[in-house]
């Protein structure tokens, strides 16, 4: 028995997706590839799912062994989600405990509705809300049967308010909330949780392009950084992929075991409060 003081294999963290299977959409790059990073550290085998082939495939080998697939997969077409929610049952004996509806597009940066283009609008919408029903509808195909299962999808701050983003992005974001409210009404009777997570801004190739022209110099990330955290309420902190990652594994666990319909916000409490109303300095 250990002792006070004393070292013991029981310190090691636990592995908290262990013997877990998981299927990640937009999977192989930004926050999609930290959250497929983080699943296998504790044990899950994944899926990673994405329409970007070589990153794909170079995260697949980078990770190496039996437990971790690619497919190529545009979560705008039924028979690609249906396909790669098929491919990850075959391969690992029929289970689908974990789909992260990840995917999704900010769209183009226009602060002027009068020359937003209505077609780029039903593209974002089409990724980032279609996308993700889509994921719901097939992996509860294979999760109601088994009468479990965790279904995390990825919304934004934009999910909350307004004017973090491109009309049509927060659009989808509040759809993407509502989308899991819904189907975690329905799902609960079968034992299957629907969450999602909504993040502020992180270093992302994504959301990077998105800053003010001003802050995108020659160091893009500090730049980045400096700008999010001028803003930000939590001082002392950068948010990184690997925090949002960390959040969609707490909801995939057995730790969330009775946490459905949630929306987490992971944002150090930028939007409990208004900026306008920001202390003065001494």
């Amino acid at each position: 028995m250990a002792t006070a003081g004393s070292s013991s294999s029981s310190s090691t963290p636990a592995k908290r997706l262990e013997g877990k299977v998981a299927l990640v959409t937009g999977g192989a790059t930004g926050i999609g590839e930290a959250i497929v990073r983080l699943f296998r550290e504790h044990g899950a085998k994944v899926c990673i799912a994405d329409i970007n082939d070589d990153a794909g495939q170079q995260l697949r080998d980078a990770l190496g062994g039996d437990d971790v697939m690619f497919v190529h997969c545009d979560v705008t077409a039924e028979e690609d989600v249906s396909r790669a929610v098929d491919a990850v049952a075959e391969r690992f004996g029929g289970a689908l405990d974990i789909m992260v509806n990840n995917a999704g597009i900010t769209g183009d940066k226009v602060t002027d509705i009068r020359n937003v283009d209505a077609g780029e609008v039903r593209r974002v919408l089409d990724i980032n809300v279609h996308g993700v029903f889509l994921g719901m509808k097939h992996a509860a195909r294979v999760m109601i049967p088994r009468k479990s299962g965790s279904i995390v999808s990825l919304a934004s701050v934009a999910s909350v308010i307004g004017g973090m983003g491109p009309h049509g992005y927060t659009a989808s974001k509040h759809a993407v909330v509502g989308l899991t409210k819904s189907v975690a009404a329905e799902l609960g009777r079968h034992g299957v949780r629907v969450n999602c997570v909504s993040p502020y801004a992180v270093p992302t190739a994504m959301s990077m392009p998105h800053l003010p022209q001003g802050a995108r110099a020659d160091d893009a990330l500090k730049d980045f950084l400096n700008f999010v955290g001028g803003v930000a309420n939590l001082k002392g902190v950068d948010a990184m992929p690997k925090d949002i990652a960390e959040a969609v594994l707490y909801l995939a666990s057995d730790e969330a075991r009775y946490v459905s319909a949630l929306n987490l916000v992971v944002d150090g409490g930028f939007t409990s409060v208004n900026l306008n109303l920001r202390p003065f300095d001494d």
